[in-house]
């Protein structure tokens, strides 16, 4: 009973605690030249303008989670309004709180995916590298953003489905993960890496060259999920300061050393993680992946910054997940 008891509060240090200080030393511990967030007294009017407009959920959290930071140190934090003044604005430590809350439920949901029919049984192994995948996540915080977080969150569950619907073949998995792909596609457009990751796991080259496309079926209605409120969004919201993208940096990216630098980290750390892969499998999983995040990536190079590493982070973590993961040889894959 103790020793059940000592690791329930060491999974908790570990999973929440630890990750949470982490976290609040990236915002709170030093500035970053790449954002002057902690300045604005509310939320921004950015963030209903250009491709922001379409990240529906960050905005509304934003603005509620700012409201709420006004309430509180006007009131029941009152007493801790010269502190708070001193080291932020309320959008500043509302966008914390909301970003803080989406960060640990991404560290529960890596350390439950690195325990879910993991190659390696050893916990201390699991939790050197959970802690690896949080210093990535707290790491790319220099550029601090309201959707980043949130999206991550919501990608990473799509895996957990995912991952779930593989070695389970339980349908609610899989309608799940329509669900959340409708849903995130309103945070921010990484959801569709969701079905990058779930085309990398089925996918299945044997299939093609016996011409049974069963996987084509499958993988449809994801991308309907994906299509439909991403082609919404842009057709609903529409005024003069919304655009599609907010602009094409592939001059700056390969011209910058600041954005060649991030390339560079990016494929560094992939190369490593694919080194990581020992099992033949795997390795074939995370080629295929990357493979299908081909678009994704081809979208970051012309209007996204590679200095802005955060965008590298969902294939970070996906690659440091199917390293460690079991995979079946095969998957019957099954029509919903």
């Amino acid at each position: 009973m103790l020793e059940k008891n000592d690791e329930k509060i060491n999974g908790f240090l570990f999973v929440i605690v630890l990750p949470l200080l982490l976290f609040a030393m990236s915002y709170y511990g030093f500035e970053s030249s790449y954002t002057r967030l902690k300045t604005s007294e509310k939320t921004p009017e950015f963030l209903f303008s250009s491709v922001y407009a379409y990240r529906v959920i960050p905005n509304y959290l934003s603005v509620q989670m700012t409201d709420v930071m006004y309430y509180l140190i006007n009131g029941p934090f009152s007493f801790f309004k010269d502190f708070l003044s001193k080291n932020g604005t309320p959008f500043y430590h509302g966008l914390f709180l909301m970003n803080s809350f989406f960060f640990i439920l991404c560290s529960v949901l890596i350390n439950k995916m690195l325990q879910f029919k993991t190659l390696f049984s050893d916990v201390n192994q699991r939790r050197v590298i959970h802690l690896l995948s949080v210093f990535f996540i707290v790491i790319a915080q220099y550029a601090p953003t309201n959707c980043d977080t949130i999206a991550l969150f919501c990608y990473l569950s799509g895996v957990f489905l995912t991952l779930k619907y593989l070695h389970t073949q339980q349908k609610g998995y899989y309608g799940s993960l329509i669900v959340l792909i409708i849903i995130s596609t309103f945070v921010r457009e990484t959801a569709c890496l969701n079905i990058a990751f779930f085309a990398a796991v089925f996918f299945n080259v044997k299939d093609v060259q016996e011409k049974n496309y069963q996987f084509v079926w499958i993988i449809i209605p994801l991308v309907v999920a994906f299509l439909v409120p991403y082609l919404g969004l842009r057709k609903f919201i529409t005024t003069e300061e919304t655009t599609f993208v907010e602009g094409f940096y592939i001059d700056r990216n390969f011209s910058s050393p600041f954005n060649l630098a991030g390339l560079v980290f990016a494929v560094i750390v992939l190369y490593f993680i694919y080194r990581l892969c020992t099992v033949r499998e795997n390795r074939f999983v995370f080629g295929k992946y990357l493979f299908f995040s081909l678009p994704y990536l081809i979208m970051i190079t012309l209007v996204g910054l590679f200095w802005e590493v955060r965008l590298f982070l969902p294939l970070i973590l996906t690659g440091i997940i199917i390293t460690f993961h079991q995979f079946k040889k095969t998957a019957e894959i099954q029509l919903v």
